[in-house]
């Protein structure tokens, strides 16, 4: 075979592989997603993923942000730190750091040429499975001290879960990809829970009942210690602002630089997380590293503002859960301002609960179509917006929806764009180029 020389080159090879990140998943059953190609690949490796304490993240939403806590926190107390997360927001490379250097693009070449032929061994494996691999076998070359794996889709069935976690992590559970996991709380619930191991440690973030008797149930089951945030050590929310909020948490006073109340849960969770690692591990974790590690954290497009004036905000929120958190989090911070919503979605979310949640809260709706496969037609949306009763502009541009939106700009505006990180990528892209700042890196592919 002839090497690849160029990242472009390696990025079509990897994408080139079913990739359900670009298209929709058929099933979520053991032929779509069959564990057994993965493990193959990584046993003729050495097993490379077995060679690193893990902290596994599951989760509807707030995995992310809770895996980017621990990985600064790790750091802050002086480990080499693995991160594995996705999707990216602007550049591949972004999945796999190792604190806080992204895998470079020479780093991805080599890698790929040197494991292309034991990925074309197998047959069906997906760029999920290979980017998977790709950072296991980093992170066991390296070697880090701790890696943090936050689990693509699901958890039972996910590539991240043949690893053998110290500690497993669940993130808030809410509706989403009813399609694949299920269409009530508990079905979404017991697959997150696939990653629960027998006798482990597991931390959950504060849950709806209908999960959390799950979790306790599949617990009990595997004999797994079960921490519940805030049920031992309640936390609470204390002063907020434009930069910050701070976390009352056992008696210490955190600084958290991620914005609302539900990124005040994934610190509290991650806190949590760590502190369980820590007595698995033995670690030593001095509460300076708790303090520092989450005020250093950056975790863009997560209820990030791009300026002050005008007043831009993009975020993440992907379901009626996460919207509604979106909501309440603006209301509290920015009391009297009126909302422009510039919005777009993935097909296989939940546009119609988000657009439920959003739209009575708006001033102007602009919807919107990001630059990925999987993105809703901006026609669709609208038609859905209108079904509610409110009628919206449409563009299929990111730019031209964000300049549609300045040329309507009032004092009391606040223009936030939501429905998928995808598009929440666009927007940052769009408006550094319009305020002339550093247009964030991206990929040739």
């Amino acid at each position: 075979m002839k090497p690849f020389t160029t990242y472009k080159q390696a990025l079509n090879y990897i994408y080139s592989h079913t990739n359900f990140e670009r298209k929709q998943m058929p099933k979520y059953n053991m032929t779509t997603l069959d564990l057994s190609r993965i493990q193959s690949v990584l046993a003729r490796l050495g097993d490379p993923h077995l060679q690193f304490p893990v902290v596994l993240i599951a989760g509807t939403k707030g995995k992310g942000s809770t895996a980017a806590m621990c990985h600064s926190i790790l750091q802050a107390a002086g480990y080499k730190t693995g991160l594995y997360s996705s999707p990216h927001l602007h550049t591949f490379r972004e999945r796999i750091r190792v604190g806080d250097r992204l895998i470079s693009e020479e780093a991805v070449i080599s890698l790929v040429n040197e494991l292309r032929a034991e990925f074309d061994r197998v047959f069906g494996l997906t760029a999920w499975e290979i980017i998977t691999t790709l950072a296991f076998v980093t992170f066991a070359r390296q070697p880090v001290d701790i890696a943090v794996l936050e689990v693509g889709l699901g958890g039972r069935l996910d590539a991240t879960n043949v690893t053998e976690p110290a500690v497993s992590v669940i993130t808030s559970i809410s509706y989403d990809h009813t399609h694949l996991l299920g269409n009530t709380l508990s079905s979404i619930a017991r697959e997150k829970a696939g990653i629960i191991r027998e006798g482990g440690v597991v931390v959950s973030a504060p849950q709806f009942s209908e999960p959390m008797t799950v979790i306790e149930e599949v617990c009990q089951e595997k004999h797994a210690r079960l921490i519940v945030v805030g049920d031992e050590k309640p936390w609470r929310v204390g002063r907020i602002s434009l930069k910050s909020q701070t976390l009352y948490l056992d008696g210490e006073v955190y600084t958290v630089p991620l914005l609302g109340e539900h990124q005040a849960a994934n610190a509290a969770t991650a806190l949590t997380a760590i502190q369980a690692l820590q007595t698995r591990l033995n670690l030593a974790i001095p509460q300076t590293a708790l303090h520092a590690g989450l005020a250093s954290v950056r975790w863009p497009g997560r209820l990030e503002i791009l300026s002050l004036d005008p007043l831009l905000i993009v975020d993440s929120a992907m379901n009626g859960d996460s919207a509604h958190k979106l909501r309440r989090t603006l209301e509290d911070y920015f009391p009297g301002r009126e909302v422009v919503l510039l919005f777009g979605a993935s097909r296989d979310h939940d546009y119609p609960a988000m657009l439920r949640e959003l739209l009575p809260h708006t001033r102007r709706v602009i919807v919107t179509q990001a630059n990925h496969p999987r993105a809703t037609p901006p026609d669709v949306l609208a038609a859905m917006a209108q079904t509610l009763g409110y009628p919206v502009a449409a563009t299929a541009d990111v730019s031209r929806a964000l300049e549609m939106a300045l040329e309507d700009f009032h004092e009391r505006d606040l223009i936030c764009v939501a429905g998928s990180l995808f598009l929440a990528a666009d927007a940052r892209r769009a408006w550094a180029e319009m305020a002339d700042l550093p247009v964030p890196e991206t990929d040739p592919v």
